[in-house]
């Protein structure tokens, strides 16, 4: 569901702030005067003024009672603010109003973490409703209104991973980004044939339910001095195909079109953040099911601009769309730099776990840039090698490549996963994020709540919008 909290500014904390937030530091020092023992209070509670601490005290106030809570910010770097924002949202679940008096430091990270926080996503019953109303006083105008977009565009990104595989299918996904508020453009079934886009159909031809290219457009206002294109992974569900997944695997497979998620949504954000950088999306979409119709392994599928590629595992499927759309971008649209996203591999997941996504480059410059965009939006990035050794996993006998290492030789899953896709991205510079571990959340804490967390939609709205 979007993010139904509101957020405003005003210069100062109104008198009838019926619930209010006052920032207190590691020394246990408050962020305005209040008439309160608030040291006192502090050591009563034996508060320690680390990020997240919330100490809520009731205050006599003209016709009732009110409360403040005074909230811990420790060292007020940008991870203990969003820690600080996200602990304030979470707390305040069920309300109608809470007036956040702006901490020390970057408040468009605590507000963005504040609003972050206070996404839903439920069928039925909403339960209890996070708090209507944020009222940040003292805070900029800019910082806040930035962080608005950047938060909601993030809610899209979950939202669309979230919704069920019963209703998400690719003409689904195609019709959302047709909402995206830029030009957007769909290949269907007959089209993709026509144009030869082989890996998307070979991946969609199990289904009942046909696959799509979807392609977004964002021209900036002022002639921009670069091109990018951004391609994303839209795997609507992903069964394995014939190479069938065991259930417990399978039942999260809704959120396999993250990576297509993200790339909508950072689409539908850039005019607002008027980013100076001409960009296009391209989202490969496919529902990958087994049936008498789907691929086999041992096929053999030719993707767009005529590379050959054997088919030794139907649940390597993400790959071979991201291929064709790889290629198409690389041969068509000719960008200064190509950044892929996707839910990718299981490998990365073992090597980096869930708190940080892995990014593969040919290129030195985009990936520092993305792991800095990363460091400084909360998305963060670990640089992965592309190691020319385990090249020889991708040998087919009878193709130009294979979509999996045929034994167990190297070994190396989400580096030969990077290679395969670096075969189609040309001599540009490319970048891939495998976000397979931090696309989905199993907890609800601090800025994630269980399921798709949208992870890639800061980091690359950062990138981008930094020129």
């Amino acid at each position: 569901m979007p993010i139904e909290t509101t957020a405003t500014v005003v210069a100062e904390v109104p008198d009838d702030a019926e619930l209010l937030a006052v920032p207190y530091d590691a020394g246990l020092r408050p962020a305005v005067e209040l008439h309160l023992p608030v040291p006192d209070l502090l050591a009563h509670y034996e508060a320690k003024g680390e990020a997240g601490e919330i100490v809520e005290v009731p205050v006599a106030r003209p016709g009732g009672v009110g409360r403040v809570l005074l909230y811990g910010v420790g060292d007020a770097s940008p991870r203990a603010l969003r820690t600080a924002g996200a602990a304030l949202t979470r707390k305040v679940k069920g309300r109608d109003t809470l007036t956040v008096v702006a901490p020390d430091g970057d408040v468009r990270v605590f507000a963005e973490a504040a609003l972050l926080a206070a996404y839903t996503f439920r069928i039925g019953d909403a339960g209890r409703k996070p708090v209507r109303a944020l009222v940040f006083a003292g805070a900029g105008e800019e910082p806040v209104r930035r962080a608005e977009i950047v938060a909601r565009a993030v809610a899209l990104a979950r939202d669309l991973a979230n919704t069920p595989s019963s209703v998400k299918d690719p003409a689904w996904l195609a019709e959302r980004a047709g909402e995206a508020g830029v030009p957007v453009e769909v290949w269907d079934e007959e089209r993709l044939r026509a144009d030869g886009f082989g890996g998307i159909l070979a991946v969609g031809m199990g289904s009942s339910r046909p696959p799509r290219l979807i392609r977004l457009s964002y021209v900036p206002e002022e002639p921009a001095a670069r091109h990018v294109v951004l391609v994303g992974k839209g795997i609507t569900f992903d069964s394995g195909g014939l190479s069938l997944k065991p259930t417990d695997n399978m039942k999260f497979q809704k959120t396999d079109m993250a990576g297509g998620a993200v790339v909508i949504a950072v689409l539908g954000a850039l005019a607002a953040l008027k980013a100076p950088v001409r960009v296009t999306g391209l989202v490969a979409a496919a529902e990958n099911m087994p049936s008498g119709t789907a691929q086999r392994p041992s096929d053999v599928i030719t993707h767009y601009g005529g590379r050959t590629v054997e088919v030794l595992n139907t649940d390597a499927e993400g790959r071979l769309v991201l291929a064709d759309a790889l290629a198409y971008a690389d041969a068509v649209l000719d960008p200064d730099a190509v950044v892929d996203i996707a839910t990718l591999t299981g490998a990365i997941t073992v090597a980096l776990g869930r708190n940080v996504g892995a990014v593969y480059s040919t290129d030195d410059a985009l990936a520092k840039g993305l792991e800095e965009a990363g460091q400084a939006a909360g998305d963060r990035l670990w640089r992965m090698p592309l190691i020319e050794d385990y090249k020889p996993a991708l040998e087919s006998s009878i193709a130009d490549l294979a979509n999996v290492e045929a034994g167990a030789r190297f070994g190396a899953g989400s580096i030969t996963a990077a290679l395969f896709l670096r075969e189609f991205a040309g001599d540009r510079p490319w970048a891939h994020l495998d976000v397979a571990g931090v696309g989905r959340s199993t907890v609800d804490e601090g800025v994630l709540s269980k399921g798709a967390t949208g992870f890639g939609v800061r980091v690359l709205l950062e990138w981008l919008t930094k020129g």
